[in-house]
């Protein structure tokens, strides 16, 4: 088999959600790495494994409430890790959380966390993923049982160990994300933190006191019962994954369930809010 591939570089709007789904569609398929691109992402796959007819399918092209486009090149002998070096740079967050891959050099940050970018996402690169770092780098978590609900890489989970909070339980639907997740919390020498690949599903029974949610509207929505239930009096929760225009369903349905609001961080146009059971 040859190492010839060829690379597809998507455009999306809304972006966020619709990479998100676009490469779950893809990953069903002959896709095997991505990365997240400015204004999407890039798919790529094994022209061996190739046929003209393997977009056919993908649900998401055919939708109404996306715009996607895309143009295909192909590439010889590519060398993942120097995609990844090219395309990953250091993260800093208010010079507190510095978020690395394993090739960058260690820095004096007080919580540094090395990320393994298979694929860029979850990496702090995100909105919405540095003001979900933020909120924690201002909160006493220590000893608190926590929730990272659609993990991604497992970043916030990890910061919230390194800042004292115990046990971590850290969920996404993804398998990728699962996998990830695990080989990044072993890398940042995490004891605490355990991984588990499902939905909301997964919470009945479970009770937290603090719970991260950076997922996206609609499905942040659909599960807001699951986490209120999973929430232990007087317990924190903290929801990103949607744009400022999102606001009044979010905070509708928190306080039709009892949650009362705290806090807003916003960059660009994405936004994170902070509630109290």
């Amino acid at each position: 088999m040859s190492n010839i591939y060829l690379g597809y570089h998507f455009t999306i709007e809304p972006k966020e959600l619709g990479s998100e789904i676009l490469v779950a569609e893809l990953g069903e398929k002959a896709f095997e790495s991505f990365t997240e691109t400015e204004n999407g992402i890039s798919a790529f796959v094994k022209k061996d494994l190739w046929d003209e007819n393997i977009l056919d399918d993908i649900y998401i092209l055919q939708s109404e409430e996306f715009k996607i486009e895309y143009t295909i090149e192909e590439i010889d002998q590519v060398n993942w890790n120097e995609e990844w070096e090219k395309n990953f740079e250091p993260i800093d967050v208010d010079g507190k959380c510095h978020v690395r891959a394993p090739f960058h050099e260690k820095t004096d940050a007080e919580f540094d966390i090395v990320i393994e970018p298979k694929m860029s996402f979850g990496t702090g690169h995100h909105e919405t993923t540095h003001m979900m770092i933020q909120h924690l780098l201002e909160m006493d978590v220590k000893g608190l049982k926590t929730l990272d609900m659609g993990c991604g890489t497992a970043i916030l989970a990890i910061l919230a160990e390194m800042k004292g909070a115990e046990p971590i339980d850290a969920i996404d639907i993804d398998n990728w994300c699962y996998l990830n997740s695990i080989e990044n919390a072993e890398r940042n020498n995490c004891k605490h933190i355990s991984v588990y690949e499902g939905d909301a599903a997964l919470l009945a029974g479970k009770k937290y006191d603090l719970i991260i949610a950076n997922i996206n509207r609609n499905i942040l929505l659909n599960d807001m019962q699951s986490y209120v239930d999973a929430l232990n009096p007087k317990g924190i929760i903290l929801f990103s994954g949607f744009y400022e225009e999102d606001i009044p369903f979010i905070d509708a349905s928190c306080v039709e369930k009892g949650l009362t609001y705290v806090k807003k961080l916003q960059r660009n146009n994405w936004v994170s809010l902070k509630y109290v059971n």
